[in-house]
């Protein structure tokens, strides 16, 4: 059916801000919980402790998007709803169950992995159900949606400091347990829009039917030749892309000391990452097709050319100006991801279409930045790391600006096709009436001269 472009929808819309708040607020204020899990479980004996700490964070991390693939395939089988309620209730109990563990090592599964799945099937339905209630407008709100995670991220980091030096880490730890189980209860509001009378009454006898086994994992999306381009190019791009976020802080602890408040840095991405997302996400509105992908070429042109010009900047007010502009550009980024994907493939793949993009991002987003810390251990500086961080989101834009130009030829191609088999109807039309005229003559010869 049409997307009604607004009345249920707007709810829906509130329901998937939370959930990217909710989500990527927990997952981008690790930092606070890495440096109070240091202090619980840490000891003088243990050497490698850090090493061993900061890989809860980083798996949590890489678990929500390399699941994306077979969240997608689980979105197509059982819609929106169900797997973003199910989801939600696996959260919750991987952080709750993490507030209960002595020791590091639970965590790995707790906090790394269930509850990271969670997330994960949480997180990605909320991208799919807006192109289901949003046409004309999906730009904005996805701008509006993605903008959650922004105001969570610029929050919770305060508010984690508060819990932790009052109540301890387990306490916070069941108090994000709330944000949650609201998260549980936003799912239910994504209701799917019945298409047909068909619809409606399978839905009454409660039946329920697979797709056809080709289509449960739907690879048919890299026929598409602007796909394919799209999800090497976002890939290529992220290996540099985090490296800033990881590394920023410790980069300033290098060379300004403790004289300069380093937290106002990831104050100053946040804030002006949920503007760029609520800017972008408009301005994608009016950009035709997938001409929209030429934002993300900007966004990332210009990411990369701030990472090169961290290393540049000897007075902490320069750095400040750098984040300030890094961070418009990383909403740009993010904001306009579901609506290029449903202008590459359609509505009815965009599911899985997202999901294989999220799973490849996984790969960079797990290594660009311990490269980064190993270029950092052997010249004893984070110059080069930031310099060569700038590289691979310059080269994924490149590789980005082929898309419109191809997309467009292919819908050329589509147009002729349907004009083809038209005239080919007509030729074969032609010849069976000459076939038919040639033999009616001589019969009707033989029956005068009978």
């Amino acid at each position: 059916p049409e997307p009604p472009e607004g009345g249920w929808g707007w709810v829906v819309m509130l329901a998937a801000m939370w959930c990217n708040g909710a989500v990527f607020g927990i997952q981008n204020s690790c930092g606070v919980l890495f440096v109070s899990m240091l202090q619980l479980f840490g000891g003088d004996e243990d050497k490698q402790l850090a090493f061993k700490t900061a890989w809860v964070s980083s798996l949590s991390m890489g678990i929500v998007f390399f699941c994306s693939p077979i969240v997608s395939i689980f979105t197509d089988l059982f819609g929106c709803q169900k797997v973003a309620v199910i989801g939600a209730a696996i959260g919750f109990v991987g952080l709750l169950s993490s507030s209960f563990v002595s020791t590091i090592e639970p965590l790995y599964f707790t906090y790394g992995v269930l509850f990271a799945c969670g997330c994960s099937f949480a997180y990605q339905p909320s991208l799919v159900i807006l192109g289901h209630y949003f046409k004309k407008r999906l730009g904005l709100v996805n701008g509006i949606v993605t903008a959650g995670s922004s105001l969570f991220t610029v929050s919770l980091p305060f508010l984690l400091r508060v819990l932790i030096d009052s109540v301890g880490l387990y306490n916070t730890l069941r108090v994000l347990c709330i944000l949650i189980f609201i998260l549980f209860l936003a799912g239910f509001t994504y209701k799917p829009l019945v298409s047909n009378a068909k619809d409606k009454e399978g839905g009454k006898k409660g039946k329920f039917r697979f797709r056809p086994e080709k289509k449960i994992c739907n690879f048919s999306v890299f026929k598409v030749l602007s796909y394919r381009i799209w999800a090497l190019g976002i890939p290529a791009a992220l290996f540099g892309y985090f490296v800033p976020y990881v590394h920023l802080m410790k980069h300033v602890r290098d060379r300004f000391g403790d004289s300069v408040p380093e937290e106002v840095l990831l104050l100053c991405l946040g804030i002006t990452s949920g503007v760029g997302r609520l800017i972008f996400g408009r301005v994608a509105d009016y950009i035709p097709g997938a001409k929209k992908v030429y934002l993300q070429v900007a966004s990332f042109f210009f990411i990369g050319l701030m990472s090169m010009m961290i290393p540049l900047c000897h007075v902490f007010g320069g750095l400040i100006a750098v984040c300030l502009f890094m961070g418009l550009f990383d909403g740009c980024f993010i904001c306009i991801m579901a609506p290029i994907a449903f202008e590459l493939v359609g509505a009815q793949d965009v599911s899985q279409a997202i999901g294989f993009l999220l799973g490849f991002m996984s790969i960079p987003m797990t290594f660009g930045p311990p490269i980064a810390g190993w270029l950092r251990d052997h010249l004893g500086t984070y110059d080069v790391a930031f310099y060569l961080a700038g590289v691979p989101p310059l080269i994924g834009g490149a590789i980005l600006c082929f898309i419109p130009w191809v997309h467009e030829r292919q819908k050329l191609k589509e147009r002729a096709k349907p004009i083809d088999g038209e005239t080919t109807e007509k030729m074969l039309e032609n010849e069976s009436a000459m076939v038919s005229d040639t033999t009616e003559k001589p019969v009707k010869e033989m029956e005068s001269g009978f």
